[in-house]
């Protein structure tokens, strides 16, 4: 894998009036660059094509049929064999009614880090893929409402098939609004006390809460997305150590080469070598 030297770009394919988008694959073989997207999920239906899908650091091989949902700021990028055919759909999370929908959002909850849906074998999945593409263009009366039926009926699939329940039944709007303020921010502030302001909360408050929701103080979360972030600049650009260093906003390099160590057992250098050898 050819990394790039350019730094890690942000797509953003919804324009600012748009909640909702879908489209169907467009038939090339192609390889995509490392990229994010802001703001929005991505649920996206592969029914033919080989391949790969890098997502975040972890490499997958297509195998179609093939699911995957992707979150808002995660990192990925596309390398075809052959021919895709498939969907990619693509909204904003206010496109769900918090009160309406409550179900589909408790659903995406549960999904949690997953991001592919293991053996994708629904014969009926393509084809709600298919009838949410016609409501959305050809936009009937009530197409909303529509677009919402055929996603509640795909995610309590999606639910049935990874058979996953939330580490906590209660919702935690505080928890959830800081990992999702953390996956989006850039540069990442070091301090869980910049967050909890930015919450008009404490930082004991914000930690108490994601203990309680995951298990993992908002301290761990910070460091955990640091590293995550660390890994995809080491990973996918030629920058050099220094120079992520001070993209993450680390006062030196030698402290985010001991930061970094303390968290993955290996230096930067260390890590990239094992991905690509000492280049």
């Amino acid at each position: 894998m050819m990394r790039q030297a350019d730094p890690i770009t942000t797509k953003n394919k919804l324009n600012q009036h748009q909640a909702f988008k879908i489209s169907r694959f467009k038939p090339l073989i192609k390889k995509t660059k490392p990229h994010k997207h802001e703001g929005y999920f991505e649920l996206i239906f592969i029914a033919e094509g080989e391949g790969f899908h890098w997502i975040e650091t972890e490499n997958f091989q297509i195998k179609a049929p093939d699911f995957y949902f992707l979150k808002p700021g995660q990192l990925h990028f596309w390398q075809f064999t052959a021919i895709p055919k498939g969907y990619v759909m693509m909204f904003r999370e206010e496109f769900i009614d918090a009160v309406r929908e409550m179900k589909i959002l408790q659903q995406m909850q549960q999904m949690g880090d997953l991001t592919r849906i293991p053996v994708w074998e629904d014969p009926m999945v393509g084809q709600i893929f298919e009838d949410i593409l016609q409501a959305y263009q050809e936009q009937p009366l009530n197409s909303d409402d529509l677009i919402k039926g055929y996603l509640r009926v795909l995610f309590a699939k999606i639910a049935n098939r990874i058979r996953s329940t939330p580490s906590n039944g209660k919702e935690n709007p505080l928890c959830d609004k800081f990992l999702s303020m953390l996956s989006q921010q850039n540069p990442i502030r070091h301090q869980v006390a910049d967050y909890a302001e930015l919450l008009q909360t404490s930082p004991q408050n914000l930690n108490q809460a994601c203990k309680k929701k995951t298990g993992k103080s908002a301290s761990k979360h910070l460091s955990a997305q640091l590293i995550l972030e660390a890994k995809r600049n080491i990973l996918h650009t030629d920058q050099n150590i220094n120079q992520i260093a001070d993209l993450l906003q680390f006062n030196d390099a030698s402290y985010f080469v001991k930061f970094f160590k303390k968290h993955t057992g290996e230096t930067p250098h260390q890590f990239r070598s094992r991905y690509f050898g000492d280049l």
